[in-house]
């Protein structure tokens, strides 16, 4: 796993890389927003510590172009403001939690450690299964050198299909990471999309890289054949 450390404090960046490396992350450090853009910009992370408090542009302006950019990275806010308006601030600039300083290092590996299970498997660049290639920053889906024109629901759940490749995924688990909490259990709107994207991929191909599997979810894979029904 590889983390991006953005914090202008020489001794308290040092000390979280420390304690990362020797957790067996991969670290990088940025002293500035500037220099955070520009390594976010050039490298893929699967999360960010931010400090609020950084050289211009902050930490919330740093945020917010993220964002702006599509980046979907984890971000954990770390500043020494820990009044309530300073994490709202945070959480609403894209930020996905928030810790004060000074604090426990057991405490913010425990919350960048949630952070990186709500994204599920590391995120790629650019994700290529079989003829399937699927770029995580641009939001391109080629299916056999064709380019398919997905809407961003669409685009949301065959990335997260992908993501997790050969292997089952249900409809709880489809709606908690690509639907937020208004999404309705009862409704079938899930096997709305579901049809949609395999009538985009029969357009260019006859192969069936989407599965049913009846009583349990869907399921990305390369073999054309539909794995049996289990009970």
């Amino acid at each position: 796993m590889r983390v991006l450390v953005v914090e202008d404090e020489v001794d308290v960046a040092r000390f979280i890389r420390k304690g990362l490396v020797e957790q067996s992350y991969a670290v990088d450090v940025a002293p500035d927003g500037e220099r955070a853009l520009y390594m976010a910009r050039l490298n893929t992370y699967d999360a960010a510590i931010l400090d609020l408090l950084i050289p211009a542009p902050d930490g919330l302006d740093v945020c917010r172009t993220l964002r702006a950019d599509g980046s979907t990275m984890p971000i954990l806010f770390l500043t020494a403001r820990g009044s309530v308006d300073a994490k709202i601030a945070g959480l609403d600039a894209g930020g996905d939690d928030y810790l004060a300083k000074p604090f426990e290092f057991e405490e913010l590996l425990a919350r960048l450690r949630a952070l990186l299970r709500r994204t599920g498997t590391k995120l790629m660049p650019v994700i290529t299964i079989g003829d399937l290639e699927i770029d995580t920053r641009s939001h391109r889906v080629r299916f056999e050198g064709q380019t398919l024109a997905l809407t961003t629901k669409e685009y949301a759940i065959i990335e997260f299909l992908a993501h997790n490749s050969g292997r089952v995924i249900s409809r709880q688990e489809l709606s908690e990471h690509v639907w937020n909490a208004e999404y309705d259990p009862f409704s079938n709107v899930i096997e709305v999309y579901i049809n949609r994207l395999r009538r985009h991929l029969a357009k260019v191909s006859e192969t069936r890289l989407i599965q049913t599997v009846r009583g349990e979810g869907y399921m990305l894979q390369v073999d054309a054949a539909a794995p049996a029904a289990r009970h």
